[in-house]
């Protein structure tokens, strides 16, 4: 039978409670990064439509009105209102009334470069790909 002295104890007990509190840490770790993952999947949600994509890109030169939105794009008033409340939702574009105009402008420059490299990246991959 082991002889168990107060420094066995301590070094026991100091080993657990680094154990734990990387455990706790990881776990921290863990929940911080499903909130990210979260975050991403909810901004790329947003822009996995092609009729936002558009949009985005039509607001990204400045303040357009909902009618000149419809006329540059072609699209009906009714999807164009639906795909910018969608957008306004993701917090992709700012809305300001101005009479009886509302608005639309994109938020952040820096989503037009993740746009751009979501562009690169498909192009790429759908180039390597030899079928559908």
């Amino acid at each position: 039978m082991r002889k168990t002295s107060k420094a066995n104890i301590a070094s026991d007990l100091e080993t657990k409670g680094k154990s734990e509190v990387r455990n706790a840490t990881e776990q921290k770790g863990s929940m911080v990064l499903d909130e990210q993952l979260q975050k991403v999947a909810f901004l790329a949600k947003s822009l996995s439509d092609e009729n936002r994509l558009r949009i985005l890109l039509c607001v990204s030169n400045g303040k357009k009105p909902v009618s000149a939105i419809v006329e540059e794009m072609g699209l009906s008033q009714p999807l164009v209102s639906h795909h910018l409340k969608e957008l306004k939702r993701s917090l992709l574009v700012n809305v300001e009334r101005n009479g009886p105009f509302i608005n639309y402008e994109l938020v952040d420059p820096r989503i037009l470069d993740v746009v751009q490299t979501l562009s690169v990246v498909a192009t790429d991959l759908l180039a390597a790909r030899k079928t559908f």
